[in-house]
């Protein structure tokens, strides 16, 4: 039996010996090597937060002691230290998630993919320990992998380092790949006696002599804190004090070394008040591929062959990532106007093509959406024309300023929503799904939803030509699939896919949607009833052709990969009604829910987003089984040309 196999929670760890810690490490890469090279995910990050986590449970004692990560992508050491040892169908449907999971178990706290917000949590969830006594519970808060990029972060060590005797430690996961720099000026202040109960106590009594004294107090303390700082710093006989005298720094400790870890944690762990304790770990430890693998030391893979660490996975066509990386770099040799921003996402973005050919135009902020947003509103300003690159699910941490600092402004600025839709393994907080709803409130917004590569480049120069309001271009995860031509282009861009005769449904697709609505026409057509297809390329705003074709039906069906709630089927609705055409629209979509993890087919089943589905039910409206029912058949409506069929 291995070791791993007698593992059944966090306190089995308790009785075994460092020869036995130090041989569950090597079991458990062994097993993280073995199973998620059959299923993919992230191996990398993984790989190299072994002996840390080890560590974290031996000295804490989860769930009564919460652990967080940032993000959570780095927790299936864990998730195998608290009895979660089936990962045959990770990520899979019914299977473990990809991430912290609350559902999964009680060891479970943060579910959110989205980096930077475990300092906010952890300061939340010790300040409510404290409140309500339980000042004997401790709070860990696991942050790595860039988190400390993002500005949240430093929100919450301000308010964390404010007045406060918490039980909190933060541990920084630094593998030395995308936050060295900001964690480099931690590091200046190394030393250890920081945390020792002496300063403590110094500390403690001087801020409660000014304290007696009230505001005046208080803010004479504020003013003289570079004082005590040396005062303290010579009579404890420490004389490398961390700048700031609220939270104390352990480190760097070796992220490998689990009994210095351990010790490093325990000396936190008594200290009484929030305590960084820094610790450099490698990304891919103890897996040769992982470790050669210059890009991101096999931070996610496909299925691969665990000898080699080469991909399983053939590509049939070329990604959505690579068609736009490859035409935002032929838009950049004909526009020095171009620039590129992306946020800690370079490659998976495709910008690193862009930047490999023109490396002074490429910015990347790190995990800071809202700055790059804003920093595009001025490079546009300046004269430039910003292309600002991220997955659709984070543009929603920069709402704000898109709509205020972009969109107010006017500012051109070009925002590419990669992995749009649902995006399927990596759960509820990676589906690309909120854009739709979420952007088109964005007043003078203009949004393109490209249906295959060809309208992908087509569309994505049309964007960069705007200059004078926000331009938003969506597509989803994965490879391009068929190409789409249209039988004809409307004056205004919309294009036709496929025309009936019969005008009985008008079917609006919106990006790569078009297949399964040319699946929903021919199922409809051998019912007898008729379908016309088209795509209006540019969804935001509704073009006044899909208005006017409206008219001519006797139902529209929108049918779009984001939520219904607020998407463009119900902006359809709203510009139909505004124009007088009473048209009955069903919109096609996804709920308002979050969706588990699981492949894009299982959800897309699940929600009823298929062809088979949405023709059923289709044909139920028309023929007035369901609601909304179809426009009467025999009715005299006028088309666009100002005919009069009997539809």
């Amino acid at each position: 039996m291995r070791l791993l196999d007698t593992i059944r929670g966090p306190r089995d760890l308790d009785a075994l010996s460092d020869d036995q810690v130090e041989e569950l490490a090597r079991e458990i890469r062994e097993v993280l090597v073995a199973d998620v090279s059959k299923t993919g995910g992230h191996l990398g990050p993984n790989l190299g937060v072994v002996e840390l986590t080890l560590a974290i449970h031996r000295v804490f004692d989860s769930p009564r002691d919460p652990i967080i990560f940032d993000t959570g992508h780095q927790s299936y050491v864990h998730k195998l230290l608290t009895g979660r040892k089936d990962f045959s169908t990770l990520r899979q449907t019914g299977g473990l998630a990809g991430y912290p999971q609350r559902s999964e178990s009680e060891h479970d706290v943060v579910e959110s993919s989205h980096a930077s917000s475990s300092l906010s949590w952890a300061d939340g969830i010790s300040k409510a320990f404290e409140m309500t006594g339980q000042g004997d519970r401790h709070v860990v808060a696991v942050v790595g992998d860039g988190a400390l990029t993002g500005g949240m972060t430093w929100e919450a060590l301000n308010n964390i380092s404010d007045d406060n005797t918490r039980n909190l430690v933060v541990v920084v996961n630094d593998n030395g790949r995308s936050y060295a720099p900001t964690i480099g000026g931690m590091a200046r202040f190394l030393n250890s006696v920081r945390t020792k109960q002496s300063y403590r106590s110094l500390h403690l009594k001087s801020r409660s002599a000014f304290d007696r004294l009230g505001s005046p107090g208080r803010a004479i303390y504020r003013g003289v804190r570079g004082g005590l700082h040396g005062f303290l710093s010579r009579v404890s006989g420490n004389e490398a004090l961390y700048s700031n005298l609220d939270i104390k720094y352990i480190g760097p400790i070796d992220g490998h070394d689990e009994r210095a870890l351990e010790a490093a944690l325990r000396q936190a762990k008594d200290y009484g008040a929030p305590v960084i304790v820094h610790a450099i770990t490698e990304k891919g430890r103890g897996y040769e591929p992982a470790r050669r693998d210059a890009a991101d030391q096999f931070h996610a893979v496909g299925q691969i062959d665990p000898e080699t660490g080469e991909s399983l996975v053939t590509a049939s066509a070329p990604s959505w990532t690579s068609v736009f990386a490859d035409e935002l770099v032929t838009l950049a040799e004909r526009d020095e106007r171009l620039v590129g921003i992306t946020a800690a996402m370079l490659r998976p973005t495709g910008l690193h093509r862009m930047a490999e050919r023109f490396p002074n135009r490429v910015f990347d902020v790190g995990i800071a959406e809202q700055h790059a947003v804003t920093s595009a509103a001025g490079l546009a300003f300046g004269g430039l024309h910003p292309v600002v690159a991220v997955y659709a699910t984070f543009i929603n941490r920069a709402f704000d300023q898109v709509l205020m600092d972009v969109a107010l402004h006017r500012a051109g600025v070009t925002f590419v929503l990669d992995r749009a839709g649902v995006t399927g393994p990596d759960g509820p907080s990676h589906h690309g799904v909120w854009d739709l709803s979420i952007l088109q409130v964005v007043p003078g917004i203009r949004l393109a939803a490209p249906r295959d590569s060809v309208r992908l480049a087509e569309e994505l120069a049309e964007a960069v030509r705007v200059g004078d309001a926000p331009t938003v271009l969506r597509f989803p995860k994965g490879t391009v699939g068929t190409e789409y031509d249209a039988i004809r282009r409307t004056h205004d861009g919309v294009d036709v896919l496929a025309e009936s005769e019969r005008r009985d449904v008008l079917i609006v697709t919106v990006g790569p949607m078009a297949g399964i609505g040319l699946e929903v026409a021919r199922k409809l057509e051998a019912q007898g009833i008729g379908a016309t297809v088209v795509d209006p390329r540019w969804v935001v705003p509704v073009p006044e052709s899909v208005v006017s074709l409206a008219g001519e039906y006797r139902i529209v069906v929108s049918i779009e990969d984001g939520i219904r709630v607020g998407g463009i089927g119900t902006r359809i609705r709203q510009d139909l009604r505004e124009a007088g055409v009473d048209t009955a629209v069903t919109e096609v979509g996804l709920p308002d829910e979050f969706l588990d993890h699981g492949s894009r087919g299982d959800i897309l089943e699940r929600v009823g987003l298929t062809p088979q589905h949405i023709a059923r039910d289709v044909t139920a409206m028309v023929l007035g089984s369901k609601l909304p029912h179809a426009r009467n058949a025999g009715i005299d409506v006028p088309t666009s040309s100002g005919a009069q069929p009997r539809v």
